[in-house]
């Protein structure tokens, strides 16, 4: 198996400097997209550009910047726009399959709910669901060989934010302390582009983000002021 054949782009996005994520593997021409929004004409001639076949789109979370839909006074592209253009598979986390539905308004047919530990074949690379909540109830990370699509669980120099409905501070703790325990050198590929880099090593993120150094709740909490 060459290196070659296995392709993941960060592609930054929408003007909260958001990043989707084309997964792809050349000797099938399988591919899939991590939360398309913002342009989802630009991302599909990428993937066409590179001669791949879309099988899905994996969401992080059901946020209107990382999928589509109604945020403020904007209508955000996203995933609805996606099915229009080329239908195929949403992939969730269970927990997140009603508030994706009701922020885009695709429907139970086109998703696919998945949990924790479920995996999915894009060629021969496998993708791994890790369930991550705190940021929302159902939030997900992707592994994908050495690497983790983050979304906005975990960032090079901070985690997302827990004081909006559905974040929850403890499960945030949990999920942080759960994806330092990865090996260091999985490359961490973030949500959002809001350090001087756009990703790191675990190893270099825990290095240098706080939230992942604390090591106990009660200090944890104290941090984020719950």
């Amino acid at each position: 198996m060459s290196q070659d054949d296995f392709i993941i782009e960060q592609i930054p996005v929408g003007p909260m400097q958001n990043f989707a994520y084309l997964v792809g593997w050349r000797p099938t021409g399988d591919a899939v997209l991590v939360d398309p929004a913002w342009s989802v004409d630009g991302l599909l001639e990428r993937v066409d550009g590179l001669e791949l076949n879309l099988q899905g789109a994996l969401i992080t979370h059901y946020h209107p910047d990382h999928c589509g839909g109604s945020f403020a006074s904007h209508q955000i592209e996203g995933v609805a726009e996606l099915l229009a253009a080329r239908p195929c598979r949403i992939y969730c986390n269970r927990l997140e399959a009603d508030g994706l539905k009701k922020v885009t308004g695709i429907s139970e047919n086109d998703m696919r709910r998945v949990d924790g530990g479920d995996t999915l074949d894009v060629g021969d690379i496998e993708v791994e669901f890790l369930h991550t909540p705190g940021h929302t109830p159902g939030s997900q990370c992707f592994r994908i060989k050495h690497t983790l699509v983050a979304g906005d669980t975990l960032f090079i120099h901070g985690c997302g934010r827990v004081d909006l409905p559905g974040s929850d501070a403890d499960d945030m703790f949990r999920s942080l302390r759960r994806l330092s325990e990865l090996p260091d050198e999985t490359v961490v590929l973030p949500g959002h582009h809001y350090s001087s880099q756009p990703s790191a090593t675990l190893g270099y993120t825990k290095s240098k983000n706080p939230y992942l150094r604390i090591q106990e709740i009660d200090m944890w909490r104290s941090l984020m002021g719950v």
